[in-house]
């Protein structure tokens, strides 16, 4: 059993990580509003949309500013979407989840963690974006497949280059079914921002890691834009961003692993 004192450190080492979840996700906020429209994401600081007033310290503190100022500015008294609050607490909940992770992509088990709270802060903005504009802007692919790399590095050679190859199969296999699709359909299956995505899950789960990541991603997608269709939601053809499923796949087998997956398809097929 834990001795009073360990539950105490664990709590406050939660609150911490789930505090930081939020500021970060506080900055994603800001991200996703200004990297699509060419902003820096740097300066000007927090600022209302509206009226362009500076947003105060306390009225910028994570869910608790918004829930405080009722939703709306102090200024102008426009109204502030419920995303904003929504996407911090989504952030302060994946930061905690990343404590969790039994799998790691192969990595030091100490490093594990740590390593996590990085890719979510990669993966939660490329959301984002993409479920607004359809979008996964190439810096931050770029990025999360350098990271994901060094990070490998660090863990060995085999690591490495199992993560390398990944990155490189993901990249031009999901290019090539695209320009495949493209051809056979006349519109491409899928963007080349969800290639270099995949490629992004390469370089942190390795081969067997994204080809899991892949299968789940598609079937959350099948599912969703089936009944997308069904319910009207959805026309024939339509467009609609896939870029959240491949997150979603990299982000379960990031915490539990490709083998732990494969094991769950298997239980349930009955094999």
């Amino acid at each position: 059993p834990q001795r009073p004192g360990e539950t105490t450190v664990e709590g406050m080492i939660l609150f911490i990580v789930a505090l930081f979840g939020a500021c970060v996700g506080s900055f994603t906020n800001v991200v996703v509003w200004r990297l699509p429209r060419q902003e820096s994401v740097v300066v000007p600081g927090s600022h209302c949309p509206h009226c362009g007033h500076a947003i105060r310290w306390h009225d910028n503190l994570p869910v608790i500013g918004w829930l405080l100022l009722g939703g709306r500015c102090r200024d102008c008294g426009a109204r502030i979407s419920w995303r904003y609050p929504a996407v911090e607490l989504a952030s302060a909940l994946l930061w905690l989840s990343a404590l969790s992770v039994q799998a790691g992509g192969g990595l030091p088990e100490l490093w594990r963690p740590w390593a996590g709270l990085v890719l979510v802060a990669l993966l939660l903005p490329l959301v984002l974006i993409d479920i607004d504009h359809l979008w996964l802007p190439e810096p931050l692919c770029r990025w999360g497949v350098v990271l994901g790399l060094l990070l490998s590095a660090g863990a060995g050679w085999t690591v490495l280059g199992d993560h390398l190859v990944a990155a490189a199969l993901a990249l031009v296999l999901l290019e090539g079914l695209s320009g495949m699709a493209e051809r056979i359909l006349g519109q491409p299956a899928l963007g080349l921002g969800d290639a270099k995505l995949a490629a992004l899950g390469g370089a942190w789960l390795g081969v067997a890691g994204i080809a899991v990541a892949m299968a789940l991603a598609t079937l959350a997608g099948a599912v969703v834009g089936s009944v997308g269709r069904v319910s009207g939601r959805l026309q024939p053809r339509q467009a609609f961003a896939f870029g959240p499923f491949i997150a979603l796949g990299i982000w379960l087998v990031w915490l539990r692993g490709a083998d732990w997956w494969w094991e769950q398809w298997q239980r349930l097929l009955g094999f």
